[in-house]
């Protein structure tokens, strides 16, 4: 449990200070590095996307394996949702602070916790695949964050949910069958 706690701490400190070090570094940047810095965001969010789908697959083992309960493997999943849109809210705060173009329908004075809670509402409606049209990508930068997003939506919310009822009734089975070919034979 304590492994368990630590690692969580350590991934939301990570989305923070990958966040924090992009910010930083767009406020010494020459508007020719730019380019660059969006492409450090969307890098950070490939890096932070590769993990979440190793660790969505390993929950999913581990799920599975452990047998646990359909509720608790959704709270589980609920939790992850969370700390992934969270992440993909850093990412558009990351590209509207360096190119404010980057999200377009996002109001040009919204500074800190504000903007923060708008580009966390954009990423819900990106995870959720309700988009509004409220806010749109303005840039290949924003445009290929949003494309992770919901793929990465995509293959948590339908493949995951459905493999880990197709791999629950698969291990029921299997360990039945195994008990069956165990039992002496009378």
């Amino acid at each position: 449990m304590t492994k368990m706690l630590f690692r969580e701490v350590l991934e939301w400190l990570t989305i923070i200070v990958m966040g924090l070090v992009i910010l930083s570094l767009s406020k010494f940047a020459a508007p020719e590095q730019k380019p660059w810095l969006l492409g450090l965001a969307v890098g950070f969010c490939l890096t932070k996307t590769f993990y979440y789908v190793l660790e969505t697959l390993w929950h999913l083992r581990r799920a599975t394996t452990l047998d646990l309960p359909y509720h608790k493997f959704v709270l589980l999943i609920a939790y992850n949702m969370v700390e992934v849109t969270f992440s993909f809210a850093v990412d558009y705060y990351c590209l509207v602070s360096v190119e404010p173009q980057s999200l377009l329908g996002v109001d040009p004075q919204l500074q800190g916790s504000l903007l923060l809670f708008e580009c966390f509402y954009f990423s819900v409606l990106n995870f959720s695949y309700f988009g509004y049209g409220d806010i749109t990508p303005g840039n290949v930068f924003a445009k290929f964050v949003v494309l992770t997003e919901i793929v990465t939506a995509f293959s948590t919310v339908i493949f995951l949910l459905s493999d880990f009822i197709s791999m629950k009734e698969s291990i029921r089975k299997s360990n039945s069958e195994n008990v069956k070919m165990a039992a002496p034979n009378e």
